[in-house]
């Protein structure tokens, strides 16, 4: 296949279809019509000889062999984007739109006090920032990077260990001064409160576990109140409700200010990774790039 510029052009709007959600919306982003869209979306399906949209009346979405494609691409118009812009002389390389899929507990908790930082840094990148429940089609959804807590699921993304951060057991204050505190990890099965968040994947509380060198044990936890996000969990911890397990990562400043009081302290050594997601290329865009540094500053 020979190269011309209509397939550079034809890859840039099939970007923006994706980033956009729908080829109206591109065609706004892009000052085209949509009929125009359409037709450069389809003369490169006819040019690289697959379909890369399923249409519908009322949605769109990357077919495998679409997704397959935009995920190889993708980040080398992000590098031509790059290039031209050092090429050009500028010192604002980490420019344009950047779209983040991120955790209630990351986002919520680590990176929205401190977006504001990362912005200041780059005045011309803006930044989408999408809290959901699970990660879903990273590709599909147009999303340039991903931060999450939790085991990496199986994918063809690129996943990046950021850090692991201790489990904590906390309670308040009054909850202490009501019920006391546990001796053992087993004395919560028994006369203890315990708040339970439940796992999107399996529908089904987190089991607790304990652990302290090599030696683990799990806990069957109980308590009445069982919730979907740490916001919640946080709160209820926070008003007295039970006892938590909570991520030493955004629970240690609230512990410092009393707060909150650990328990258990001597079996904390379980650990929870925080990982971060992108485009399986060896090219990484600059502005992905000055994202996951900033994340790795903050988590720090």
């Amino acid at each position: 296949m020979t190269f011309d510029s209509r397939l550079l052009s034809g890859i840039g709007v099939v970007s923006a279809v994706v980033e956009a959600g729908s080829f109206a919306r591109a065609g706004e982003a892009m000052g085209l019509t949509q009929p125009a869209i359409s037709r450069a979306v389809a003369r490169l399906e006819e040019r690289v000889g697959i379909r890369i949209f399923n249409r519908t009346a009322r949605a769109i979405s990357l077919t495998d062999e679409g997704r397959s494609f935009y995920e190889a691409v993708a980040p080398l118009l992000a590098g031509i984007e790059d290039a031209a812009v050092r090429a050009g002389g500028s010192r604002a390389v980490v420019r344009g739109r950047l779209r983040v899929n991120v955790d209630g507990t990351f986002g919520h908790h680590l990176l929205s006090p401190r977006i504001g930082e990362f912005l200041e840094r780059f005045p011309e990148l803006i930044v989408d920032v999408g809290v959901r429940d699970r990660m879903g089609d990273l590709v599909g959804d147009g999303f340039d990077v991903a931060v999450r807590f939790g085991e990496p699921e199986s994918s063809s993304l690129k996943a990046r260990l950021l850090l692991r951060t201790r489990v904590v057991t906390c309670a308040s204050p009054s909850y202490v001064n009501r019920y006391g505190e546990p001796k053992s990890p087993k004395d919560l099965q028994d006369g203890h409160r315990c708040l339970l968040i439940r796992n999107e994947v399996t529908g089904r509380p987190y089991e607790w576990e304990f652990q302290r060198g090599r030696r683990v044990i799990p806990v069957a936890a109980n308590g009445s109140l069982v919730v979907n996000d740490t916001g919640s969990l946080l709160g209820a911890c926070l008003g007295g409700a039970g006892i938590a397990q909570l991520l030493d990562l955004y629970a240690k400043d609230i512990i410092a200010e009393r707060r909150l009081v650990p328990l258990l302290s001597e079996w904390s050594d379980e650990t929870f990774p925080l990982y971060a997601y992108h485009h399986a290329s060896s090219i990484v865009p600059a502005k992905v790039q000055a994202f996951l540094e900033f994340v790795r500053e903050i988590t720090d």
